[in-house]
Order: C-alpha cells, then sequence, then structure tokens
C-alpha cells in the first residue's frame, strides 16, 4: 500500500535533533566527570535543545495538521483505550500523533523545560545545590521517557507491520486517507530550521570561554564549570 505525507520536514528535524541532544547532554553528563573541561559541552548541549524547543513549540501552532498541539490526543480516556486495544486484532488507526506518542511527546518537552530551567539556575545563580536534585530528576524523568517511547514503538511496530517506526524518516504513513495528508513537507521551513540552529550554536562557540568556562548567553554570564581550570593536553 503505497504511503503518503503525514509529519512535514520541520516536526522530522525537531524529532531527530532533540532526541541527539539529549542523548548528547545525558551522556556527558553520566560518562564524564563534572570538573572536565569536556563537561561544559553538557550544558551547551541542553541550551541548544531548549533553542530547539522554542522554535517546535512555534511550529506546534502554526504547523501542519499533525504537526499542531490541537492534533495531539490527550484525552486520559484515549490513552486508556489505546493501551486496552494495542495488541488486539483489530484497533483505531492513528494518522498523527497516537495517544501514547501524544503524552510522551508533551512530557519530555515539559521535561526539557524543567531541565533547562534549573540548569540556567545553577549556573547563574551562587545556590546549584538547591537546583541540582531537580536537574537530575527531570533528566532522569526524560530518560525514562524516551525509553519507554523508543520501546512503544518497537511493540507498535512488531505488533502491527504498519511501517510507523519510518513516518519520523520519510514522513510518511501507511492507510492514510487523502483528506488525512498534508500537501507540503515544509521543506522550505525546516531548512529554516536548520539554519536558525545553526546560527545558534555558532553564538554559543563565539560566546563561550573555554579557559575560563564561562558563557555570554544575551548579556548574562553562566558559569559551565570551575574558572581557572586548564584541560591537560598530554592525557
Amino acid at each position: 500500500m503505497k504511503r503518503k505525507l503525514v509529519y512535514d520536514f520541520p516536526t522530522q528535524i525537531f524529532h531527530w535533533s532533540f532526541a541527539l541532544l539529549f542523548i548528547i547532554a545525558f551522556s556527558i553528563a553520566k560518562l564524564i566527570d563534572d570538573n572536565s573541561p569536556r563537561y561544559s559541552f553538557h550544558m551547551l548541549a541542553g541550551i541548544l535543545l531548549n533553542f530547539t524547543l522554542f522554535i517546535r513549540i512555534i511550529w506546534g501552532f502554526i504547523g501542519s495538521q499533525h504537526a499542531r498541539f490541537c492534533d495531539f490526543s490527550l484525552r486520559p480516556s484515549s490513552l486508556v483505550q489505546y493501551f486496552k486495544t494495542l495488541l488486539a486484532p483489530a484497533h483505531k488507526k492513528w494518522t498523527g500523533h497516537n495517544p501514547a506518542s501524544s503524552w510522551a511527546a508533551i512530557l519530555m518537552m515539559i521535561c526539557a523545560v524543567g531541565l533547562g530551567t534549573t540548569g540556567y539556575l545553577m549556573t547563574a545563580t551562587p545556590n546549584k545545590e538547591t537546583y541540582e536534585e531537580f536537574h537530575e530528576i527531570f533528566a532522569n524523568g526524560f530518560f525514562v521517557l524516551a525509553v519507554s517511547h523508543i520501546a512503544g514503538v518497537l511493540l507498535h511496530s512488531l505488533r502491527n507491520r504498519d511501517g510507523i517506526g519510518l513516518s519520523m524518516i520519510d514522513g510518511k504513513k501507511n492507510d492514510v486517507s487523502d483528506q488525512e495528508t498534508i500537501a507540503s513537507s515544509y521543506w522550505k521551513t525546516g531548512i529554516l530550521m536548520i539554519a536558525l540552529m545553526s546560527a545558534f550554536s555558532f553564538y554559543l562557540c563565539k560566546n563561550y570561554d573555554r579557559q575560563n568556562k564561562t558563557l555570554q548567553l544575551f548579556g548574562n554570564t553562566l558559569q559551565l564549570g570551575e574558572a581557572g581550570e586548564r584541560e591537560n593536553e598530554s592525557e
């Protein structure tokens, strides 16, 4: 059966950028000592992740049909019914985000905002310990949600054989009526999104002082590590 376009290019760009930036930030936090000069990239990745989320929130109101938040299925009863019928031979088809992925997306966005807020407070104020525990709770919550989301996609794909795992790669799904498809992939908007993310990445690099581990962010000085520590080039 012919696959039809459901998700636009900006939504796909956000999906993979959001995932990659979280993996980078989370991995650095877990694998690299916080006294290492490389640990600062944990914060830089987190800042870029929240910038990307800011763009996605805007697109969630003005984007194509299935990119908009109003298309998300967030009724608790729909979520319960979705899990009840997930393994049933006959089940409801969801063109856009199904209830599970809708809740996962929203909750991960909330966790990202929580991470960005607590991370900012940890670097902009002297009371780092006050916000550190909350920051870790948001990070672990995001991780659990991400793993659960991946497991759900795999379970759905194995049970239904509908290629849903490819939908965030090619933007298409099976069994979609012509009325539910989108007319354009909005590839120009996707390119603009990539350009904005690239420009903001350049801004972060330009304003990051590696020696003092400080970042000048829109007029505010963020301390991303202990000042005066230099990386041992011989290691």
